[in-house]
């Protein structure tokens, strides 16, 4: 699914990241969302490698990345352990400054990276979220009944966790089925291989630990950033599908606006899943933004 990319593997802070890189131009990470893999991509993927140096990687406990072991505090899932992942495998691979094209909880860890990272990250598209703690706090029926999984996912250990690995597939193709496009928006390629990674031993608790910390750890980021005036102050982009619950049940532009300096943005006509939607639109977006 990805010709002429090369697939490696970098040493990160707490354990194996499954990168991808292909490409020539400026570099331009690329981070995926639940509960899927850098196979999510594989339809810009090719198209953006004509114009920039693309990595791809699988953020830690999803694909082939390490499931690294949790704690208490749920510190080792939170977006700042996961920014520094990132930061890793963009040093392994020779670069110091980037731009990031992230989706869902990659965008999550995207949205970090770029407080924590600023000097590193030049410039984001970020894909159908809003802040965490925007989403969190002005959460509605409408989007607790959509985004079920976030407040299933964060309950304690090891009820969700069995549940989940009772039938790892079975949960992937409920999560993304149930949306606007369903399942037919997906290759079967990729859709097997987002069923292959949910598989592995340690991928439910990984899950798990990853919204636990979203609620959590994470929150208390939010708000220290809030509390101190940290804003983003690269050029932010954001794009998120009419027919997907972020956009009905929140203010994206809004939102983000309290967090970052310079925002744009706008509805596509697809749902949740833009990359696999809507590529040849999303492809239009990034070159557009993106600096060559």
């Amino acid at each position: 699914m990805f010709d002429n990319f090369e697939t490696s593997d970098v040493q990160g802070p707490a354990g194996k990241l499954r990168t991808l890189k292909g490409g020539q131009g400026a570099p331009l990470l690329m981070l995926h969302g639940h509960p899927q893999t850098h196979v999510m991509w594989h339809r810009v993927a090719t198209a953006l490698a004509e114009k920039f140096t693309v990595v791809m990687m699988d953020l830690r406990g999803y694909g082939d990345s390490a499931r690294v072991v949790s704690d208490e505090h749920h510190a080792p899932y939170s977006k700042r352990e996961m920014a520094l992942d990132a930061m890793a495998v963009m040093q392994h691979h020779g670069f110091s400054r980037f731009q990031v094209l992230a989706h869902d909880r990659g965008a999550r860890v995207a949205h970090r990276l770029a407080v924590d990272h600023a000097d590193s990250v030049e410039r984001l598209l970020l894909l159908d979220v809003a802040p965490t703690l925007g989403m969190y706090s002005n959460t509605t029926e409408a989007f607790a009944t959509a985004y079920w999984h976030w407040f299933f996912l964060i309950q304690p250990q090891p009820l969700p966790e069995a549940l989940l690995e009772s039938d790892p597939a079975r949960y992937v193709r409920s999560v993304m089925g149930k949306r606007h496009a369903g399942l037919a928006a997906f290759a079967p390629e990729a859709l097997a291989e987002y069923e292959r990674c949910a598989q592995i031993p340690g991928s439910a608790h990984a899950i798990c630990e990853d919204y636990r910390a979203s609620a959590t750890l994470d929150l208390a980021h939010d708000r220290a950033d809030v509390a101190a005036g940290r804003k983003l102050q690269q050029p932010l982009h954001v794009l998120w599908g009419e027919h997907g619950a972020v956009g009905k049940c929140f203010d994206v532009l809004a939102l983000w606006r309290e967090r970052a300096c310079e925002v744009s943005g706008q509805s596509l006509p697809c749902g949740h899943y833009i990359a696999e939607e809507a590529p040849a639109v999303l492809l239009a977006q990034a070159l557009n933004f993106f600096k060559t």
